[in-house]
């Protein structure tokens, strides 16, 4: 009997809610490929963190707007065996009300989120359904849900991985396999930068402060465990009762 850990990749591990989810799902016993889109110097500090805590991982790097370098490096990971969790973490801002937005703006943002999902996503999925078990997260925002001045590109983007997570979450049920989205509202890090003072976040935010890496990271790691089997096509908010 093969008792290798469960392999997990999250994209966009090298950030600050990557980060934590990368070492929530460590924590947890799975091997976790930490990737990182340029800078592999930050998915192997992430690595490190979690070998020092006594977790397994794995770093990698590629543009997962990439349609040709994604299938490579996935292609290579596969090699090892079958990805049975994926949580799909990468998304980038680049904010600008809709009627001053550049074209490039608008389809960097798209490409990474939601394109960047299909890349990464689309190719785990037979060998995973061959085990009969796997976990798919996508990382949205509460963006998606209730709308963001100057984010129609980054809300579009999010809120399409919606559709397309429940759509999976009804395509693979059968085989063991649950897709769900969790949709963070305003938490600390690098992310919501000088955008969200603390007086803003007061009036944003009904609990009345930003949520924290790690409260996303819980949710991530109880729905790719074995106990969150039946939790499948939701979009749950992680967002202080924003919406």
């Amino acid at each position: 009997m093969n008792h290798s850990p469960r392999r997990a990749l999250v994209t966009g591990g090298s950030g600050d809610l990557g980060g934590a989810i990368c070492r929530r799902l460590a924590a947890d016993g799975l091997h976790v490929i930490v990737h990182a889109n340029g800078n592999l110097a930050r998915a192997q500090a992430v690595v490190e963190a979690i070998a020092q805590a006594g977790g397994s991982a794995q770093a990698v790097a590629f543009d997962l707007a990439d349609g040709e370098a994604s299938a490579a490096a996935v292609a290579t990971l596969l090699e090892q065996g079958p990805v049975q969790v994926v949580v799909n973490n990468a998304g980038i801002h680049d904010d600008a009300p809709m009627a001053g937005m550049r074209a490039e703006q608008w389809h960097r943002v798209i490409d990474v989120s939601l394109h960047g999902f299909f890349h990464v996503t689309q190719p785990l999925l037979l060998p995973m359904a061959r085990t009969r078990w796997g976990r798919v997260v996508c990382i949205s925002s509460v963006a998606a849900v209730i709308g963001n001045r100057g984010q129609t590109n980054y809300a579009a983007a999010k809120a399409a991985l919606h559709g397309a997570t429940k759509s999976l979450a009804r395509e693979m049920a059968s085989r063991g396999i649950t897709a769900n989205v969790v949709a963070p509202g305003v938490i600390e890090g690098a992310m919501i930068g000088e955008s969200f003072p603390p007086e803003a976040i007061k009036q944003l935010v009904p609990a009345g402060r930003a949520g924290k890496a790690g409260e996303v990271a819980a949710l991530v790691g109880f729905l790719c465990s074995d106990a969150a089997g039946y939790i499948n096509g939701q979009v749950i908010g992680v967002n202080g009762g924003m919406g």
